[in-house]
Parts: C-alpha cells; sequence; structure tokens
C-alpha cells in the first residue's frame, strides 16, 4: 500500500461538484430548520469494517469546501489498514456544517476504500511473482483521478490516465488500420520520441508479427489462457514489457502472475468494488 496524494487543486472542482449536487439549489434545508444557529459537535469518521483506507483526503476536503474552520484530524490515513470499529478522522465544529458534507464525504471514502482494499487483494496474490497489478480506464465518468489514487493505496500500479498517455493500439485499431504491421509502422512514424507504444494482440501469430516489426516497448495479452501465456511470455524473451488482460479475476490472478507476466490490468478494481461500510457517528455532548 501507499500514501500517494493529490494537491487538493486537482481534486476540489470533483468535491465540489460532488458538494453541488448533493446540496441542491437551496442547500441543506434539514439542517436549516433542525440545527440551533451555533451549535457544535465532534463526529467521527468510523470503519464498520476491516479495509485498506482510501478517501481521507477527499473527504477532507470535502469538510474544508463547507467550512475551512472545521478542525479535521485524520486518525488512519490513506493507504493504511483499519480495523472495524476504528476511528478514521475526527471532525470537529459547527455541527450543520458537518452534517451538509457528510454524506459526500463517506460516499467518497466508501468507494475509494472499497477499490484499495480489492486492489490489496489483487496485489496480495501475486507476492512472491514479479507481476504488478494495475488498473484500466474502466472507471467511473468524472471519478476517474480518485478512483486511479485509491489504486495506488491498495499497492496496485495505474495504467494509461488517459487517451493522451500513451500509444494503445487495440484490436479495433489494428483492424481499421489494416493489420498490425500497418498499426504498428504507422504508430512509429508518428509517435515523438517520448511517448509509449503499446499493442494488444490475442494470438500467438500476431505477436510473431509484432516481434517482427518492432516499434513496441509493451505488448498487451488480451485473453489467452495461461498456457498461451506462458508461451508468449518466453516468445518476447524480456525484449517488451508484457502484459495480461481480460478474464483477470481474483481466483485466477495467481495462476496469471506464474506465468511470468510482468503487469496484469483488471478493470474490476474500478467497475466491481464493493463500497466499505463507513458511518459518521456524533459524539454525545
Amino acid at each position: 500500500m501507499t500514501h500517494a496524494t493529490l494537491p487538493d487543486l486537482v481534486l476540489e472542482p470533483i468535491v465540489r461538484n460532488a458538494l453541488m449536487e448533493d446540496l441542491g439549489s437551496y442547500g441543506d434545508v434539514t439542517t436549516r430548520a433542525v440545527i440551533p444557529p451555533g451549535a457544535v459537535c465532534t463526529a467521527r469518521l468510523n470503519a464498520r469494517e476491516n479495509a485498506v483506507v482510501s478517501g481521507m483526503q477527499v473527504a477532507a476536503l470535502a469538510f474544508r469546501l463547507i467550512d475551512p474552520g472545521l478542525e479535521i484530524v485524520t486518525r488512519i490515513g490513506d493507504g493504511q489498514l483499519c480495523r472495524k470499529g476504528d476511528t478514521l478522522m475526527e471532525i470537529a465544529g459547527p455541527a450543520a456544517s458537518i452534517l451538509s458534507a457528510e454524506r459526500v464525504a463517506l460516499n467518497f471514502a466508501g468507494r475509494l476504500a472499497g477499490i484499495a482494499t480489492l486492489t490489496a487483494a489483487f496485489v496480495a496474490r501475486t507476492r512472491g511473482t514479479p507481476a504488478r497489478i494495475t488498473c484500466t480506464r474502466k472507471t467511473t465518468p468524472g471519478l476517474r483521478v480518485v478512483e486511479k489514487l485509491a489504486v495506488l493505496h491498495g499497492g496496485g500500479a495505474n495504467h494509461r490516465h488517459s487517451l493522451s498517455d500513451a500509444i494503445l493500439i487495440k484490436d479495433n485499431h489494428i483492424a481499421a488500420a489494416g493489420g498490425v504491421r500497418a498499426a504498428l509502422e504507422a504508430a512509429r512514424a508518428r509517435a515523438s520520441h517520448m511517448m509509449a507504444i503499446e499493442i494488444e494482440v490475442d494470438r500467438l501469430e500476431q505477436l510473431e508479427e509484432v516481434l517482427a516489426t518492432g516499434g513496441a516497448s509493451a505488448v498487451l495479452l488480451d485473453n489467452m489462457d495461461n498456457d498461451m501465456l506462458r508461451e508468449a511470455v518466453g516468445m518476447v524473451g524480456g525484449r517488451l514489457k508484457t502484459e495480461a488482460s481480460g478474464n483477470v479475476t481474483l481466483d485466477r490472478i495467481a495462476e496469471i502472475a506464474a506465468t511470468g507476466v510482468d503487469y496484469i490490468s483488471s478493470g474490476a478494481l474500478t467497475h466491481s468494488a464493493r463500497c466499505i461500510d463507513l458511518g459518521l457517528d456524533f459524539q454525545e455532548p
């Protein structure tokens, strides 16, 4: 696991949009109607199950955007393990401010901790192999930055953040470009010297063509069974980075890692993670 952070400036638009969605056009009418002016309290953000923590930086930002005067103390930070009953964060200050930010903070923290926890489970099954677990672009629209950050908190690595990060030639690119050789040669002719090129193959014949053509720095081995993955790794012989993708499940991850691939990418880390149960509990005065 890692304690990776991003500048609040990067995260703020995402959190601000979520707060605006929740506050609606007239703000928190329940809190305005029920909470006496000047009421202050202390609240604790507690874990209701074991997890790898993520989303604490984002949750703290949600509280601060509502009220910069709130006192926030993070007890268990992003990338750390927590146990059921642990307090992850304490927030003190005006009760109305805490209540207005509560749901957004919990939504982010529960979702991101779920991603970090699932990633950590994948990573644990690759121990003793060189394989690294990476995410994909199968993220929630608008939340990619924080979801990929959660993958890092779980000990995984990030694949491309966007289409502009690297050239990844997939099956539809190959079909539209006229084949493996045509696609690779076109990419090599147009790519900056700083731009990595990866190409997807799903047959060993395609891999042979990739190796003969040259120009790629990595090859994505798509939907191959374990025996084919092992053969592909042997064919590459360390000349390219190898990435296994497709049909990557928690039950199968150890077998894939044992084939010798360098990376294993899984969209499940972000599109199928279960939210972790967290709660915000107010303390008795």
